[in-house]
């Protein structure tokens, strides 16, 4: 498994795939590839790194360290390209504090931006930055 900069995510989640589809418009240099939680390849990450109950959390695996929930999200701002780096100014509010907020969104993901039937399928354009298309 390729173990540099791959972010995990829920790949029925319409909230994770508009997320992975912001991180790829501001990530034109493919610094991060990507693999739905519910693919093998997600859940061989999601077992290397015993991380099984995390299956509602977006996970960045960087440099052989898995970052969960907030961390995940912050790691990955500080390497998107523009005004989106000052988010990493974030890791200075207390991760519980973070974490929660992140646990309450990820809760009510379905209920507020909804579900796919399916993962989704990416484009000719971008399927080489997705490990499990």
């Amino acid at each position: 498994m390729p173990e540099d900069r791959v972010i995990l995510f829920d790949g029925v989640c319409n909230l994770c795939n508009n997320s992975v589809q912001f991180i790829i418009k501001r990530d034109p240099n493919g610094y991060y590839r990507f693999a739905s939680l519910q693919s093998d390849i997600g859940q061989a990450y999601l077992s290397k790194y015993n991380l099984g109950g995390y299956a509602d959390s977006f996970v960045l695996i960087e440099q052989d360290r898995a970052y969960l929930k907030s961390d995940a999200a912050l790691q990955i701002s500080k390497n998107l390209a523009g005004v989106w780096k000052v988010f990493y100014l974030f890791k200075i509010v207390p991760r519980p504090l973070r974490n929660l907020v992140y646990s309450v969104i990820a809760k009510n993901r379905y209920k507020w931006f909804g579900k796919k039937e399916a993962c989704m399928i990416p484009t000719p354009d971008i399927k080489s930055r997705f490990l499990d298309a």
